[in-house]
């Protein structure tokens, strides 16, 4: 275990160029409008991933509707929630180039087009395409966004303020499960989905709350980070100044590059100046080609920052404590979502359906999972206390609960560990938190995508698979013991790459190697 945040990665950015003169903090960081941008992460969790959650409700719609057997019907809602983090990735690129706000508003109108296309289907496998792919891309274009901006926007309270803005999933889940029952029963379900699109376009009214910082600004919130933890971080310097010696990002053709683009723009400008006596339609082509010519830079720069990011000498992949990330995620949110999924039917099979239908189980999780984000947050925060591991010890009582829960066959045992569930998975929160320690803020949209990209794949892959050991085993306790030992492995893969770490300060850099 260790004290400091710095402990568990690498400084990507390179803050040597940076005098020592005070700076004087922007009153937008950790205030200001970076609540604005808490409300609007909080308001795009509610109407994304709580829809996400209440999708129970258009799946015994669809059920009735087309007569399709409930394996093909349920790929409808896994398509929609896996490709939402499976995208990740590829989200990142239009972030590098376009920005988290336009990314956001684009991602708003594709999921409300989604849902409005959905309302005429006229079987499962047009909603494969319309909801599962349509409403699932757009929902990862707003969720990836609202999730970087938090990160941006906070330096002292990140953790509490990504707590705050998650917490909207649990709202939305009860929200828009009761939004959806009404929408169903009193218009049918076609017309509850046409409404539901209408209502997802205020996912951009959330994109357009989405105010980017200035340069200036996110690199003095990178000072400021460093300089306060300055004294933590010499445990990796030398790591650090290993892979900055392998080229991270280099600096000068990318001067080079924006050098030729700015040419380019300047000779188009002049071109259209001196060109002020020409037809209209000549002064038209100027500007077009201008317009081009600033849009080929904007993307050929945000390509290089996503390329250089995943395939690059400075790749997040070079990162061995980021790749134990990676492999954690694989396996850490089936654990969470086979729960919610199975538990129904384990409570059938202990015959506890009367005490489950006064208080359900699957409402024990999402009730305490609330406080566990606000709660787990506010603990991180706190000057004292390491994010690392906070974030660890939640998973370990995650995992305990996981391979606890096939042995107990009570209600109130059950509840109790349900309820220990729900509050140590509020490590959700941290993620984000402590993907930014491991690679900085610049490179936040990236890595994130590719954390859940692979919560994206555990999502999709974990509860069929939990079914298919039940339909081997006729029991559900296999699927828990399962998933909760590969849980246990990416754990232990999150604690050997620290200790591989802390060593590397010892060993020679590339450079000196070299000389």
């Amino acid at each position: 275990m260790y004290a400091s945040r710095e402990d568990i990665g690498y400084d990507f950015g390179d803050d040597s160029k940076v005098g020592s003169k005070p700076i004087k903090p922007n009153p937008n960081i950790d205030g200001g409008w970076a609540w604005m941008i808490v409300l609007s992460s909080f308001l795009v969790h509610i109407l994304i991933m709580g829809s996400q959650m209440a999708l129970g409700i258009l799946n015994m719609e669809w059920l009735e509707e087309f007569n399709q057997s409930r394996g093909l019907t349920a790929w409808v809602s896994s398509l929609s929630m896996g490709i939402t983090l499976i995208v990740g990735p590829f989200i990142g690129l239009f972030i590098s180039m376009c920005g988290c706000r336009k990314t956001a508003l684009i991602g708003g109108i594709l999921n409300a087009l989604g849902w409005v296309l959905s309302a005429y289907a006229s079987n499962v496998h047009y909603l494969f395409l319309t909801f599962g792919v349509t409403a699932g891309v757009g929902s990862g274009m707003v969720y990836l966004p609202a999730v970087v901006m938090v990160g941006q926007y906070f330096q002292k309270r990140r953790a509490l303020a990504q707590g705050l803005s998650t917490t909207g999933t649990g709202f939305g889940a009860f929200l828009m499960t009761a939004l959806l029952k009404y929408l169903c029963t009193e218009f049918g379900w076609r017309n509850a989905m046409f409404i539901q699109g209408a209502v997802s376009l205020n996912l951009c009214v959330c994109g357009a709350l989405m105010r980017p910082l200035s340069a200036k600004d996110v690199s003095e919130k990178c000072v400021v980070r460093s300089n306060s933890e300055d004294n933590n971080a010499k445990a990796l310097s030398r790591s650090a100044e290993t892979i900055k010696s392998n080229g991270v990002f280099s600096e000068e053709p990318e001067k080079k590059e924006e050098a030729t683009n700015e040419e380019v723009l300047d000779s188009v400008q002049h071109t259209e100046i001196g060109g002020k006596s020409r037809s209209g339609k000549n002064m038209y082509g100027l500007r077009v080609l201008k317009t081009v010519s600033q849009l080929t830079v904007t993307v050929r720069k945000g390509f290089a920052l996503w390329y250089s990011s995943y395939f690059g000498a400075a790749s997040l992949f070079t990162n061995r404590v980021f790749v134990a990330f990676i492999i954690w995620a694989l396996f850490a949110y089936s654990s969470f979502v086979i729960p919610f999924i199975h538990l129904p039917e384990i409570v059938k099979q202990y015959n506890l359906s009367s005490q489950n239908n006064i208080f359900p189980l699957t409402s024990i999780i999402a009730i305490v999972h609330i406080f566990g984000k606000v709660i787990l947050g506010i603990i991180s925060d706190l000057p004292c206390i390491s994010t690392w591991n906070v974030f660890l010890t939640a998973n370990f009582t995650l995992v305990t609960c996981i391979l606890t829960l096939p042995l107990l066959r009570t209600y109130v045992s059950l509840a109790v560990v349900c309820a220990l569930i729900g509050f140590s998975s509020g490590y959700f929160s941290l993620m984000p938190v402590v993907t930014e320690d491991l690679v900085g803020t610049k490179h936040l949209a990236n890595a994130y995508g590719i954390i859940i990209c692979a919560n994206g794949i555990s999502a999709l892959l974990g509860p069929p698979f939990a079914g298919w050991i039940y339909d081997i085993t006729d029991k559900y306790d296999f699927s828990f013991y399962i998933c909760g030992l590969l849980y246990m492995v990416g754990i232990i893969f999150l604690l050997i790459q620290p200790c591989i770490q802390k060593k590397q300060p010892g060993e020679k850099s590339t450079e000196e190697a070299q000389v």
